[in-house]
This record gives structure tokens, C-alpha cells and sequence, in this order.
């Protein structure tokens, strides 16, 4: 293929050589380049071409349009997954968390423009990659606590290395952060003014990944979320979500406007997510954590909160969801353990691109 070919395997997924840089362009800036099964398809397809090919040096991601790189995952698909009894969610987080962990895997550099909404399944196609670059117009997050599920795409192993308790924040209340916050998290490496990342795109068509990036690289600005530590690392310690309400409530303006972010969360998904960031703590690998994803994927599936929190913000937009039950009191602890059960099949990530020989994720 010559500098100048470009093919589009799915026209929601552009693909372009450009010199030694392969581009994936993620093409639905309608709906913010949320993620579908074809997508993640091609994007799979394409990393598994480059990975061999001698002729690509550098991978480059980025999304459509002005609103973001992506919005998450389709999620009207696992609505509808949902309420029919199918298991077209369950193909699509295989198909899905796949795809993560042979980015993560990767031999060559994944660099990943975070620029404007990331979002749930954005985080996964960026934050798993080499090289994640953010702007003062990135807003990203894992807001799935709001719909009944919870954060998945392995954002549980990446929020539960985040310095204190800073990533059960933003697990439990679902938040948007800015670019200097997700470095902050340890989601992202290198903050780059949003009208400078042409040039970088540009440098990488030539120049190492390091160096390109290093060039127009700038000091992020002051992370809001990181100057909250403290009181974060106060409030959200523990294991008890009933708990970590109590010291909100109690606490200053901040810590109470949490508070009341979280009780419009579900009662069940809340449980279910505290207990997974503690697990995910202690997990060896990105596998792992892709595994367990799974797991509480399929099993939240079968929660009436999981379907009712779709509805609310996105099929019917009333954004009054109806939670059951209704208070963290309500929340079978038999439900919350049985959330983590083994499943049948278990996910099979299938062979390592990175080694090739079915090595662990790091």
C-alpha cells in the first residue's frame, strides 16, 4: 500500500497508511464514535495486520468529528441484549475485551488521541495503549454506576491503581475528569494543546513516538481532583459503600455534592463496583481483569437496574431510573458475591500479539 492508499474495511472504521504511521479513525461522530460490534471488528482486524508489518511503525487512534474520541460502547445493543434474553451483549464484550487486552498487548507504540468525550469503551480502545496523549478538551470517565452496570473494559484495574482513593471517586459517582485528572488517575501520559495534535499525527509519520509526542508536549495544568486527595482518601476508604456515604454526608461542600451523586446511583451497581476495585487491587494482570469483566458483565445482565438504567437515559430520557431495590440497606449480599462467580465459557483472550505466545497483560 502506498503512502497515499486508504481503505475503510467498515465505513464506521477508517484505516490509513500515512509513511511509517497506520491511522484508525473512529467514524460515528453522531453519537460520539460510541462503539459497535463491527467496529470493534475492524479495529481488531487491522491492529492484528499491522502488528507484522514492518511497514507500520507507529498505530495513531483517534475519533471523528469535534465531539470526542468515543462515547463508550453501544449500549442501546445491550439494552435490547437485555430485555430479549440474547446473547449479542455477551458476543460483544468478548469481541470487545479482546480487543483491549491486544492493545495493551501490543508490539509496536499505540499512541491514543484522548481528545474531547472518553467514555466507558473509550477508555478501553485508549487507556490500555503505549502512548495516551490528552487535551484541555478531554472529559473522561466511567459512568456506567449511573445505568446499573459497572465500570468495565478493565477501567476497575486501572482506577484501582490510581493514587488513594481516587479512583473509587470516580468509579462510584461516575464523574467526568479533565485531561490533567486522567493523568492524575494514571489514565493517560502526555497533556498536548488539541490545535497541536495535527502536528503531532503529522511528526509520527516519520519521527518515533516518544519524540514526536515529547516535541509539542506541555506541562498539563493543575489537576482539580488531585488537589482533593485528602479528604477523598478519607471518605472513600473501606469496603462499605453505606459507609463511605456517612463520611460524605458528614464531610465539606465537596464531599457532600459526591454524596448526592452517588445516591442517584444504583444501590446494587454501587456494591457490585466497590467490591470490584478492591479485587482488581490485588489482580496480577490486565487478563484478570478482563476476565472478571466478563463475568459481572453477564451476571448484571440479569439485573432489573441494568435494562432500567439504559431506559432511563437513553431510551426513554427520563432520567428518573428506578432503581430495585431502591437503598444499599436493600442489597443482597448474595447478589453481590454471586456478581463475581465463574462462568461457562469463561472469556478466552486468545493468543498475545505482543509475544506471541500467550503471555500475560501487565
Amino acid at each position: 500500500m502506498s503512502d497515499s492508499d486508504a481503505t475503510e474495511p467498515d465505513p464506521t472504521v477508517l484505516v490509513e497508511r500515512r509513511g511509517r504511521l497506520g491511522v484508525i479513525t473512529l467514524n460515528r461522530p453522531r453519537v460520539i464514535n460510541a462503539l459497535d460490534r463491527g467496529m470493534v471488528d475492524a479495529v481488531s482486524a487491522t491492529l492484528a495486520d499491522w502488528a507484522d508489518d514492518d511497514a507500520v511503525a507507529t498505530v495513531l487512534v483517534s475519533g471523528a468529528g469535534e465531539r470526542g474520541l468515543c462515547a463508550g460502547g453501544d449500549i442501546v445493543g445491550m439494552y435490547r441484549s437485555a430485555v430479549d434474553g440474547t446473547d449479542a451483549a455477551a458476543a460483544f464484550w468478548r469481541a470487545e475485551y479482546r480487543m483491549n487486552a491486544a492493545i495493551a498487548h501490543y508490539p509496536k507504540p499505540y499512541v491514543a488521541f484522548m481528545d474531547g468525550i472518553v467514555l466507558g469503551g473509550g477508555v478501553g480502545i485508549s487507556a490500555h495503549g503505549s502512548h495516551r496523549v490528552v487535551t484541555e478538551r478531554t472529559r473522561i470517565g466511567m459512568p456506567e454506576t449511573g445505568i446499573g452496570f459497572v465500570p468495565d473494559v478493565g477501567g476497575t484495574r486501572l482506577l484501582a491503581r490510581a493514587p488513594g482513593e481516587l479512583g473509587t471517586h470516580a468509579a462510584l459517582t461516575g464523574g467526568m475528569f479533565s485531561g490533567a485528572d486522567a493523568i492524575a488517575l494514571g489514565m493517560a501520559d502526555a497533556f498536548v494543546p488539541s490545535v497541536r495534535l495535527a502536528e503531532v499525527a503529522a511528526a509520527l509519520e516519520a519521527t518515533d513516538a516518544d519524540a514526536a509526542i515529547a516535541a509539542v508536549a506541555e506541562a498539563p495544568p493543575a489537576s482539580e481532583l488531585l488537589a482533593q486527595r485528602d479528604w477523598i482518601d478519607e471518605a472513600y476508604a473501606g469496603d462499605d459503600v453505606a459507609a463511605i456515604l456517612e463520611r460524605l454526608r458528614s464531610g465539606d461542600e465537596p464531599a457532600r455534592t459526591a454524596a448526592a451523586v452517588i445516591e442517584t446511583r444504583s444501590p446494587t451497581a454501587l456494591a457490585v463496583t466497590l467490591r470490584a476495585l478492591r479485587i482488581a487491587a490485588t489482580e496480577p494482570t490486565l487478563d484478570d481483569a478482563l476476565r472478571r469483566d466478563y463475568r459481572v458483565g453477564l451476571h448484571a445482565l440479569r439485573w432489573p437496574d441494568f435494562a432500567e438504567g439504559i431506559r432511563a437515559q437513553v431510551i426513554d430520557k427520563d432520567r428518573s431510573p428506578r432503581w430495585n431495590p431502591a437503598s444499599l440497606a436493600e442489597v443482597d449480599s448474595a447478589v453481590v458475591t454471586a456478581a463475581f462467580a465463574p462462568v461457562d465459557p469463561e472469556l478466552d483472550l486468545g493468543q498475545d500479539l505482543g509475544t506471541g505466545d500467550g503471555s500475560p497483560v501487565g
